[in-house]
């Protein structure tokens, strides 16, 4: 079997509905590229990831002629994997994870999604993912709203066992954080704290880890494998570094008695090779695609949740089919304009702020991300008011302005 062509489709799914009312917090995530592997005996493997990618002629000509078994376990894009897994297992009539390791799992546990939410907004999205099935929920912190009051809104609405895996975006210095986590372990909802500080500081991650009971994840580890050494964190991610040093550094996890977190981007055909590596690496917490942003996808549909978790594909390679007419279809839709808008962001004292787009908090008050009780943002859209539109041209003439709050 040998490739004889690959091609690249940049689509842009249509986002969950719940969502319309929100462009601006969700731009960019509409956008993904679907990989078709085709080979000389008519099998076609398909697989996907977020974003619009490209390949040019030349990079896809040092494919033709060789066979997709030469990329076992290779580094290369997400999608291509994908479809290069889907060939090989269509060819062998076996599902992707057996050209991967051995099976341990039949499900692997899932977690929803959004984008980072005003406390409102973050309780609907975790009532909505209970409703599907999922018992974990990701989202990234942000300096725009409160963490306590999120967790709060959390708390109010999540049933006993959901945990929330906060990514705190490795962007402050641990004496911004200590007493943060402190708060937020006497939570009940709280699971898992992603990149609490700085990734250039192991010996502050492994202060930190001595000090919570809340497992702590590091992202992209910077020490290649030498964090692991040293104990900084309870679980690492896997996923968006590659398949073969997925599978890898999962191992490597395991023998350490850690645990791991897969997280690839974009739509069913990322999540089922999600669920493939999940099906191998031993130990597993939970995997995230970003598939329930999405309102429709290539495939017709989304991969079962139930009691937390999706089940492995058994089917040949990675056991979804593709609808032609379908990504055909959705290859049409144009991307998302996002429309003009203005950020006012409330501050406790009694000001806010007014910005074009989302304001940089830090450099406006000064604080880290998290230091700042009861800040939240409104963002306003282009209305076609006038009071929009002065305050528009004001920001353009001026600069962002800092204005007591009804003034």
């Amino acid at each position: 079997m040998k490739i004889t062509n690959i091609e690249l489709f940049r689509i842009n799914p249509k986002l969950a509905a719940r969502n319309a009312g929100q462009k601006p917090r969700f731009s960019g995530i509409d956008t993904q590229t679907v990989y078709r592997v085709t080979t000389d005996n008519g099998i076609k493997g398909y697989g996907d990831h977020r974003g619009h990618a490209s390949m040019s002629p030349q990079e896809i000509d040092r494919f033709v002629g060789t066979s997709p078994f030469d990329y076992i376990n290779a580094e290369l894009s997400t999608g291509l994997m994908g479809a290069l897994y889907d060939a090989m297992g269509k060819h062998l009539e076996v599902p992707a994870y057996k050209l991967m390791g051995q099976k341990v799992r039949e499900r692997v546990p899932v977690a929803a999604w959004t984008r980072p939410a005003s406390p409102e907004d973050l309780a609907k999205e975790v009532q909505r993912a209970v409703a599907e099935g999922y018992m974990i929920f990701k989202m990234h912190t942000c300096e725009h709203y409160d963490v306590m009051a999120q967790n709060r809104a959390v708390e109010s609405v999540a049933p006993e066992g959901f945990r929330m895996h906060y990514d705190f975006n490795h962007n402050r210095p641990a004496a911004a954080v200590f007493r943060l986590i402190d708060d937020l372990e006497k939570s009940r909802v709280v699971g898992f704290i992603e990149d609490p500080i700085l990734w250039s500081d192991p010996a502050g991650w492994r202060r930190l880890r001595e000090q919570t009971k809340i497992p702590l994840l590091m992202h992209v580890p910077p020490l290649a494998g030498g964090e692991i050494v040293l104990g900084a964190a309870d679980l690492y991610m896997i996923g968006e570094i590659g398949i073969g040093a997925s599978i890898r550094r999962g191992f490597a996890c395991a023998e350490a008695k850690l645990s791991t977190v897969i997280q690839m981007t974009g739509g069913t055909l990322c999540k089922a090779m999600a669920l493939h590596l999940g099906a191998v690496i031993p130990h597993v917490s939970h995997c995230i695609t970003l598939d329930d942003q999405y309102d429709e996808d290539v495939t017709g549909g989304r991969i079962e949740i139930a009691e937390g978790s999706s089940p492995v594909p058994e089917g040949p390679g990675l056991g979804v089919e593709v609808d032609e007419r379908e990504l055909e279809r959705i290859a049409r839709n144009p991307i998302t304009v996002i429309p003009r808008h203005i950020g006012k962001l409330r501050l406790p004292g009694g000001h806010t702020y007014y910005s074009i787009g989302y304001p940089n908090v830090n450099r406006v008050t000064g604080f880290p991300e998290g230091n700042i009780r009861g800040v939240y943002l409104e963002v306003w859209d282009e209305d076609g008011s006038p009071e929009w539109q002065a305050t528009y041209e004001r920001i353009e003439k001026s600069g962002p302005y800092l204005a007591r709050t009804g003034a």
